[in-house]
Formats: structure tokens, C-alpha cells, sequence
């Protein structure tokens, strides 16, 4: 099947967003294809099939909500679900809804630029048949919050000899680290999972960290099949109350200060929470991310947790994250992280202390130690929210360039649309809750308000729909004052892209909570999409 040359929607990406745009575009009556660079669907979960990926929110809420029967009919085996059942998952949908045919694999889109004369964007692809251009009404960018893969800029990355993986962009095969000596650069969330499963199998492993992160046992085991049956009962109201709360999942913050309660009781409140696992803990008290004593009491909290779990005093304080508020930086959910660190065959080394140099043929050179390896895995992230926009060449009203109009930081109205690039919407893109929520439930809302809002200009009789600057303006101003209300802009996160040298730091998501930025959306939508200029 060819690439058609004029669609009236094109979308890029086949995640989660991309997959569940499709849908609803076919349900509008729309033309549409979606372009997909990977030869499988599954956006994060086609790319991260590092060991031990797996997803931070708990399996019957990491899922679409748009289809009661899907909802009945499929069974997640564990708590948090692991990559190749999400996968497995991505997968179904896209069969079950019959999306695979209008989706081109392998096919990445390397430019899009609008036609003012027509009101059309033309969106270069490459593709398994060559170069392809192809005409749409509507673009809408699906590309992933985490889905553009940062490579370390360190001297002699590429003259290692032995084998070079990034977790980010991990080979379809499995890989077996059997007798071989692995070492692993970064302790985000990737290689806080990936580091307990390299560690089984590998003679040797060296972690080389920089900044330790704050991390929190999952307590993941195979899925309660009461608490699974009454979820299923309840879907309705549980994913109802999802879309009102602070993070798109089905329970709320406690609605009390830890500063108002003495030392002794928010320790209470902190044991209480801790075997629920996960979020759990840093949804114990309101006033985490607002008030530094309190957040400094979970901090001595988790810094306890991690003495009792690592044998060795002076590993344990290298772990421990003194340079951070807790969940200033996303909080890790993992599986015997800690505990890791305990087995004979694991290293930890501070590479604040003694620095890589450079990467040679053979392992990694510090400033006073050379670590011969077999296997180097890189585990440093991703170029976040904005990476795989900018790797596009997409030029908006007057041949307008986003990389120029980002050149100072992320630029968005209500992180779904961008001043001077009409008929383009982004899907979780920066000024939204995206990475601070549930995904699924952020994405579902952002897809549903652009089928809407394409339903508004259909039966307005109008071509086209951009973002007022002054509008645009207005919210990346809100979005910065929020976040100064908070701790977050105190941390150097990649949510400020500071784990990307020369990024501009601007916090990019949208602080205010699931319930309150969907009630602004749809209060917009009320107000005939108020900030949006149609015509």
C-alpha cells in the first residue's frame, strides 16, 4: 500500500497518541495516516525494551479508557506492567480497531511546512520506497514525550570495541550479559531498572553515576485478581475520578500539610505509605512540593530507607540524593534497586569524584581508574518533550522556523498548539501535565479535545486554526508562575531539559494538576476556543 498524497489529517507517531488520534479521526469521517519511523507500533514501549523496563503506574490505570470492551477484555498479569506486555497491549489495539492499514512503517517525517496559499501542510517522509511527499489539511505531532534518544557527548563514545547499548533505542534481540563485565552510565529511571537485571546475569558490573536520584520500591508482584475484578466493576467511576485529580490516576493527595503535624507523625504517615508502593508515597501529604521542611522530612525519610537496604555505609550515603527536593526530579519506581548494591559483583562509582575521561577501545578511562568492559550500556534519557519535534524541519506562517521560535525555551498554547504554525497540534506537548500525570489519561484528554475542536471547524466552515500569540504568551506565563510556586524549578531535570547541554532550562510541564488543566480546556472550548484564531 502507497502513501497517499493528500490526507486530510497526517499524524506523526504510532504510540499510545498516535494510535488512539487514528481512531477517532476515522470516527470523524477524516482521511488520515499515521507515519511511524519503527517497524512495529508502540512509540516508548516499541523503543525502550531495555531489562527491566516497565511502567511506573499501575496496569489497569496505564490503559485506554475510550472502549468498555476492551477494558473487560483484556487481563494484565502484573501491577506494573513490563514492557513486552505493553507492547503486547499496543498491539492488540491496533489490530482490534483494524489501525495497522492506514499506519506506514518505517517511515520517518523529516519536514513539514505550511502552504499559506492553500492552508495545507506538505510533510516530507522517507520511507522503505524512498522520499514521499504528502498534503494534509491537519498535522498533528503524536511524537512521544520520551522518544528521542540523547547519546553523552563523551571523547571516544565511538571507538569502544566491545558492545554499545542505549536503553533508549535497545536491539529487538534479547541480550545475555553472561559472563561478561557491563558497565552502565546514568541512574535515571532507566538505569535504576535496567541495574538490578544487569546484575544477575553480568561477571562484573560497574555503575557509573553522577547524581543519585530519589527511587521507591515498586512492591510489583502478579495482579490481585480481586483488586483487578473490583477495578473492572468500577471502570466508569475510577476513570471519571482519574480525569479530576493531580495525576490522572484514582487517588487523590491526603488534604493535609505535613507541616502541620510534628516529626513523629508525618514518620507515621510515611511508614504507612511506603509498602503501598510507588506514587503512594509522595501522594501522602499536599504540601510536598510546596513547603521545603516537609519535603525535606520525606528526603530523611527515603535516606533512612536506603540505609536499611544497602550494607555498606559509605555506598549507601552515595546514594542517597542530597542536591534535589524528592520528586523534584521524577521520582524512580524500581525493583531491589538498592539492594543491588549489596552483591559482590557490583560496583558503584562516583564519577563526581573521579570523572570519565574518555571512552577507549577497550572500557571507560577515569581521572584514577581504567575499567576494562565487555559491554558498555548507556542509560542517559532522552532529549524530553521537545527532541523529536526539533529533529523535524517544521515551518510554520512565513516560513517561520519552530527550532527559531523555540530557540529560548518550549512555546506552546495549553501545550496543544503553537503561535504561527496553524493546523498543527501537539499531543502532550510542553505547557501540559504530560510527564507529571498518567500519560493515558493525558493523552486521551488532549485527543479527544482535538477531535472536537476539528468537529468546531468543520461545521464552522473553517480552514484554519493557530494559537493567538498573545494567547501563547499568556499561558507559557502561567505555566513558569505555577512552577514557581513550587520546589520543582529548584532541581535540574530534564522536565527544565537540563540533562541536555545548551537547552534552554524553562520548566515545560503543566504543574496545575490533571482536573484543573482539563477544566481550563474545556472552558476555552466553551468560549468558541478562546485564544485560537479562526478562519
Amino acid at each position: 500500500m502507497a502513501l497517499p498524497n493528500d490526507v486530510d489529517v497526517l499524524v506523526v507517531g504510532a504510540g499510545f497518541s498516535g494510535l488512539y488520534m487514528l481512531h477517532k479521526l476515522r470516527g470523524l469521517g477524516l482521511s488520515a495516516v499515521a507515519l511511524e519511523k519503527g517497524d512495529g507500533v508502540g512509540g516508548t514501549w516499541y523503543w525502550n525494551r531495555y531489562p527491566g523496563a516497565r511502567c511506573d503506574v499501575e496496569s489497569p490505570y496505564y490503559s485506554y479508557s475510550f472502549d468498555a470492551d476492551l477494558e473487560q477484555e483484556w487481563e494484565w498479569t502484573e501491577r506494573y506492567p513490563a514492557q513486552p506486555e505493553l507492547l503486547k497491549y499496543i498491539n492488540h489495539v491496533a489490530d482490534r480497531f483494524e489501525l495497522r492499514k492506514d499506519i506506514f512503517l518505517e517511515t520517518t517525517a523529516v519536514s513539514a511546512v505550511f502552504d499559506e496559499s492553500e492552508n495545507l501542510w506538505t510533510v516530507t517522509s522517507i520511507g522503505p520506497e524512498g522520499g514521499h511527499v504528502t498534503r494534509a489539511r491537519y498535522c498533528i505531532m503524536a511524537t512521544g514525550c520520551l522518544s528521542s534518544a540523547r547519546m553523552p557527548n563523551i571523547p571516544g563514545l565511538e571507538s569502544f570495541q566491545g558492545q554499545l547499548l542505549h536503553t533508549g533505542m535497545w536491539p529487538h534481540e534479547e541480550i545475555d550479559f553472561t559472563g561478561q563485565r557491563v558497565g552502565v552510565i546514568g541512574t535515571g529511571s532507566s538505569g535504576i531498572q535496567a541495574i538490578p537485571v544487569i546484575a544477575e546475569q553480568a561477571q562484573n558490573l560497574q555503575v557509573f553515576q553522577r547524581t543519585p536520584n530519589f527511587s521507591v520500591p515498586a512492591f510489583n508482584g502478579p495482579i490481585d485478581q480481586q483488586w483487578y475484578r473490583e477495578i473492572k466493576e468500577n471502570y466508569p467511576e475510577l476513570r471519571e475520578r482519574s480525569r479530576h485529580t493531580t495525576m490522572g490516576i484514582p487517588f487523590q493527595r491526603r488534604d493535609q500539610a505535613a507541616i502541620d503535624i510534628s516529626e513523629e507523625e508525618r514518620e507515621q504517615v510515611f511508614e504507612e505509605h511506603w509498602p503501598k508502593g510507588g506514587f503512594r508515597i509522595s501522594s501522602c501529604f499536599n504540601d510536598l512540593m510546596r513547603n521545603q521542611e516537609s519535603n525535606d522530612s520525606l528526603a530523611s525519610f527515603v535516606r533512612n530507607k536506603i540505609d536499611q537496604m544497602v550494607h555498606d555505609p559509605k555506598i549507601a550515603q552515595l546514594l542517597k540524593p542530597y542536591d534535589h527536593p524528592v520528586t523534584g526530579k521524577r521520582i524512580c519506581v524500581d525493583t531491589n534497586y538498592y539492594a543491588t548494591y549489596n552483591r559482590d559483583n557490583v560496583e558503584l562509582i562516583d564519577v563526581k569524584s573521579d570523572p570519565i575521561q574518555e571512552i577507549t577501545a577497550h572500557g571507560i578511562q577515569t581521572e584514577d581508574h581504567f575499567f576494562e568492559l565487555d559491554t558498555i550500556v548507556v542509560a542517559t534519557g532522552f532529549d524530553a518533550m521537545t527532541g523529536a519535534m526539533l529533529h523535524m524541519d517544521i515551518r510554520g506562517r512565513g516560513g517561520a522556523s519552530l527550532r527559531e521560535h523555540w530557540e529560548a525555551g518550549a512555546r506552546t498554547y495549553l501545550g496543544l498548539a503553537v503561535a504561527g504554525f496553524p493546523n498543527m497540534f501537539t499531543i502532550a506537548g510542553p505547557g501540559s501535565p504530560s510527564v507529571l500525570s498518567n500519560m493515558l489519561t493525558s493523552i486521551e484528554q488532549h485527543v479527544e479535545w482535538i477531535s472536537d475542536h476539528l468537529v468546531h471547524l468543520r461545521e464552522g466552515g473553517y480552514t484554519s486554526s493557530e494559537a493567538a500569540t498573545v494567547a501563547e504568551d499568556e499561558w507559557v506565563d502561567h505555566v513558569r508562575e505555577l512552577s514557581e510556586k513550587t520546589l520543582f524549578p529548584s532541581a535540574n531535570s530534564w522536565y527544565l531539559g537540563a540533562n541536555v547541554p545548551g537547552k534552554p532550562r524553562v520548566f515545560m510541564p503543566y504543574i496545575g494538576g490533571v482536573g484543573r488543566y482539563r477544566a481550563h480546556c474545556t472552558d476555552i472550548a466553551s468560549r468558541d476556543y478562546e485564544g485560537f484564531v479562526l478562519k
